[in-house]
């Protein structure tokens, strides 16, 4: 008889286990992708609106009339004003939107409504929502400069009066050609 050629298993040794296989990581749910992707697009937003508020596009003065200033919105109220600036005398002012966000700068405008001002402000673009104003221009400091120019005491009208001047001679005006258009022989 053939006899095999692989030795027998002593009956004390038992055979080596497999290891499983590795475990496969647990895959995020779709929901827990979506809220993850929307907080970090609010926080993009959120820095964003921070920097454009902090960051001025420019900053200057604008003088004229305050002819309006008012609070307003549905959701997000906003302090809003109007300032009428004059270039001319006889011609129709220019209007200026300007918003402001400060309350004691509120508390001036509120006082200087018809008055002349200058106003000093800042120029933030690109702001994602109106709840912060609805204009681009937002005024950091009011300065009254006094009433209008239609409101200010006039001269009085003797003051315009033409100086006299030296008197005439007395001489009689030439006669006057005839409407033939010759003059009358002497």
């Amino acid at each position: 008889m053939a006899t095999s050629s692989t030795p027998p298993i002593p009956p004390t040794a038992t055979p080596t286990p497999v290891p499983p296989p590795p475990a496969r990581p647990p895959r995020r749910s779709f929901k827990s992708w979506l809220v993850g992707s929307l907080l970090g697009a609010l926080l993009l937003i959120g820095l964003y609106t921070a920097f454009m508020l902090w960051w001025s596009y420019s900053e200057g003065d604008r003088a004229g009339v305050l002819q309006k200033f008012s609070t307003r919105g549905w959701i997000c109220k906003t302090h809003e004003g109007e300032l009428a600036m004059y270039v001319v005398g006889g011609v129709a002012p220019q209007i200026w939107s300007f918003s402001v966000r400060d309350e004691a700068v509120v508390q001036q405008l509120n006082a200087a409504v018809g008055k002349q001002v200058r106003l000093h402000y800042t120029e933030h673009r690109g702001l994602p929502t109106d709840c912060f104003g609805e204009t681009d221009y937002f005024i950091r400091g009011v300065e009254v400069i006094g009433d209008p120019p239609f409101m200010r005491p006039q001269v009085a009208p003797e003051a315009y009066a033409p100086a006299p001047s030296a008197p005439q001679p007395s001489t009689p005006p030439a006669a006057a050609p005839p409407a033939g258009g010759t003059a009358p022989s002497q």
